[in-house]
């Protein structure tokens, strides 16, 4: 005889959502039933499964007094998510300010869009969270806490590192709950069935880091073709303002659609006709333009310096193709974190190699930026929306708005400094954790607002921006992609966040958060080689090594008979880099005939670090004589004399802990 089929017929989509819109407020006896409907809804595996997917699934609480305690998860799919289910009353009127001001529940729990709402999905969240930080060690905290208000909302939250310490509203703060109705669209259905079936699929730094890859190949490529009649500083800041306009494109900054790509087109087999257009283009971008004879359309004013004095280089067919192919591709969707590292590899002839080498994945960044700065935000801004929601209780919604605006200033104000910041993947991942949290707070003051019947709230401009991110960085080519990543996270975020909203202008602004310097070193110009009257005649000069120093000595005599002989000769040093095989030993030795030009740096001293509230980044770590090898000599000892408070012994590294102690 065959078995009962217990699962529930087919339905509609439409079915399934006028049905459960319309049960009443009952979670205990609604919330298995609906989720199994929902499953069976998405084409998914129902529960229960096993232990891996149920309903009620165990965990052990620990206790920080050495106690534990007991608890369940409502629905519990290991490596995809924790699953916590509440059911809440129909949503009243925005009239009804009683309701929504009153402090206690009513049957059924308070009711769909009154604050008291938004605090209880809060407070399942929570709960939600525990849970996952309870499950057994073999057992990774999954990608995804759902919080669910049967019949009415689903809430996303998502950590792709699965350290169960940063879930986050997926996809951003704004879009990250899905009301039943938007089950009636196949993309909403697809994403919760990914959610159920393969979440990593999910994670946008997936898609991104094919993306990036994609367009730094295509830069790499372009970048060596123009760099046989361009120096590569021209190349570097040419191909910088044709990112950016493609990147504009994408994302709408840029009209019509595919203007860019458009304009390539246009001037196809015409070299003059690329630079000429090109030419009005950037000026276009750089001032704003009513109407753009580039791409007949009105032109926003940018600014920001990416385009004062633009002048494009002249292309043939061959390049003008790799410029056309990597405008086609989803520069909206680059992942910035790691576009900064594979871009500056693109155009470094000397990096070109490692372009598809190894490169600091986002999970290990946010492994430092996570603690060290989102989370004692995050821990300002739970204090701060508690004493909020007391206000708003206490029927004080001005000052309950006030708690939140108060946070909101001090999240604009703070300052996160790295050193040694390369192409500013640190700063940037800082910067988009910042815009979450942001989007968290804006939620709340936009609720409280809504309570206390007053019209929208809006701050102009007050936000989290890249100002706020500064950096340090000695490459040159760094420092100009650094200040293009955090413009381009900043405006992916804009748009992620309020859709087609235009930033206000100008665009991009000059901020000089990102500074060519040295971190540690500080001195004035250039350095500049070392003749040997120069160090006889100054025999306190920085950074002259010893063995120098006693041959100066030496020649003391034949230094003073003929000065003229000894201005013009020029210190050389052996390069610490070439190297022989000995004879007799077989073994590698320094081969003295590799030689370099002793470099003097004027009025060495130890560098100033900007002001900053946290300071994060991954700075060089150079042994001692990897200091000599990789800097030079004249570096090192400079270096030494700048700090004689630091042990000779020291990695260079310690220098940089030596600077950051002074801000701590």
């Amino acid at each position: 005889m065959e078995p009962e089929n217990t699962e529930p017929a087919k339905q509609s989509v439409q079915e399934f959502i006028e049905r459960w819109a319309k049960t009443p407020a009952a979670e205990i006896k609604h919330s298995q039933a609906f989720l199994i409907e929902l499953c069976n809804l998405l084409d998914v595996p129902a529960p229960p499964q096993g232990d891996e997917y149920e309903f009620e699934h165990g965990v052990t609480f620990h206790h920080n007094d050495g106690s534990t305690s007991p608890g369940r998860i409502d629905l519990y799919r290991r490596g995809c998510f924790v699953l916590e289910s509440k059911q809440y009353r129909a949503q009243i009127e925005q009239t009804d300010l009683e309701l929504i001001a009153a402090p206690k529940a009513k049957k059924g729990g308070p009711a769909r869009g009154t604050k008291q709402w938004d605090d209880e999905l809060a407070k399942a969240f929570g709960k939600a969270q525990l849970y996952a930080r309870s499950l057994p060690t073999d057992e990774e905290p999954p990608p995804f806490i759902i919080i669910v208000d049967v019949g009415h909302t689903f809430s996303l939250y998502a950590d792709f590192t699965q350290k169960g310490k940063a879930y986050l509203p997926f996809p951003d703060p704004v879009s990250y709950r899905i009301k039943i109705a938007d089950l009636a669209r196949e993309e909403i259905r697809k994403k919760l069935r990914a959610v159920w079936l393969d979440p990593a699929s999910l994670n946008p730094a997936k898609k991104a880091a094919e993306v990036t890859r994609e367009v730094a190949e295509h830069l790499a490529e372009l970048a060596k073709s123009l760099e046989e009649k361009h120096d590569p500083k021209t190349v570097a800041d040419f191909l910088a303002r044709c990112m950016f306009c493609m990147f504009a494109q994408s994302v709408g900054l840029l009209k019509p659609e595919k203007s860019f790509t458009r304009l390539l087109d246009e001037v196809k087999g015409s070299p003059r006709g690329f630079e000429a257009m090109m030419t009005a283009l950037f000026n276009d971008m750089n001032t704003g333009a009513v109407f753009s004879i580039a791409v007949r359309e009105k032109i926003p004013w940018f600014n920001g310096g990416l385009f004062e004095d633009a002048k494009p280089i002249r292309v043939n067919g061959t390049q003008l193709g790799l410029l056309r192919s990597a405008s086609e591709k989803q520069w909206e969707n680059v992942e910035p974190a790691i576009f900064g590292t594979l871009l500056v590899r693109a155009l470094d002839a000397s990096e070109r190699h490692k372009l598809g080498a190894h490169f600091t994945p986002r999970p290990y960044v946010e492994r430092l930026v996570l603690p060290t700065v989102i989370e004692p935000l995050r821990a300002e801004w739970n204090a701060a929306r508690d004493a909020a929601i007391l206000y708003a209780r206490a029927g004080r919604m001005k000052d309950a708005i006030e708690e939140v605006r108060a946070f909101h200033k001090r999240l604009c104000e703070v300052r996160v400094l790295d050193a040694a910041c390369g192409s500013a993947n640190f700063l940037y991942v800082a910067l988009e954790h910042m815009k979450r949290l942001e989007g968290e707070v804006r939620n709340q003051l936009n609720e409280f607002v809504e309570q206390a019947d007053l019209p929208e709230f809006h701050m102009p401009g007050e936000t989290v921006d890249p100002h706020q991110f500064i950096g340090l960085e000695i490459n040159p080519r760094a420092v100009a992609i650094a200040d293009l990543v955090l413009w381009i996270g900043h405006l992916q975020w804009h748009f992620r966040t309020l859709g087609s909203v235009a930033p206000p202008e100008p665009i991009l602004k000059k901020f000089h958060n990102i500074e060519h310097r040295d971190a540690v070193l500080a001195y004035d110009g250039e350095p500049e080689p070392v003749s040997w009257l120069t160090v006889a005649q100054h025999p306190d000069t920085p950074g002259v090594p010893g063995n120098v120093r006693d041959e100066v000595k030496r020649l003391a005599d034949e230094i003073k008979k003929h000065p003229d002989k000894y201005r013009d000769r020029l210190v050389e040093v052996w390069d610490r880099r070439s190297f022989k095989v000995d004879a007799r030993t077989g073994r590698e030795v320094p081969d003295e005939t590799g030689r370099t030009k002793l470099l003097r740096y004027i009025n060495p001293r130890p560098a100033i670090w900007p002001a900053a509230d946290f300071i994060i980044g991954n700075p060089p770590f150079l042994g001692k004589l990897k200091v000599r090898q990789d800097l030079g000599d004249g570096y090192a000892e400079t270096l030494r004399a700048a700090y004689p408070e630091v042990p000779d012994s020291a990695d260079f590294v310690m220098y940089w802990w030596y600077k950051a102690s002074e801000l701590i």
